[in-house]
């Protein structure tokens, strides 16, 4: 029997594998992490903790999108507003 929520845990992989492009410390070392996790709870049949690993899944997500913004933010204000001092 096919568990419901292996779409939501397969998109979720797919958002942080593309998410992970752009890690600060390399695609190949956040993807190697990424697919050790989810090859670690591989064998989770409990709809709960599946859930509560999906919703830690959409947390890192978010981190990473803050993270991200973060990194542009401060590029942006070094290149515009460097000389104001």
């Amino acid at each position: 029997m096919a568990n419901p929520l292996r779409g939501e845990v397969v998109q979720l992989y797919k958002n942080l594998l593309y998410l992970g492009r752009e890690y600060p410390k390399g695609a190949d070392y956040f993807r190697d992490r990424l697919r050790a996790v989810f090859t670690k709870n591989k064998n989770v049949q409990d709809p709960e903790k599946i859930k509560e690993l999906i919703s830690r899944g959409e947390f890192v997500i978010k981190e990473l999108e803050a993270l991200y913004y973060l990194r542009k933010y401060r590029a942006m204000k070094k290149r515009y507003y460097e000389h104001e001092e």
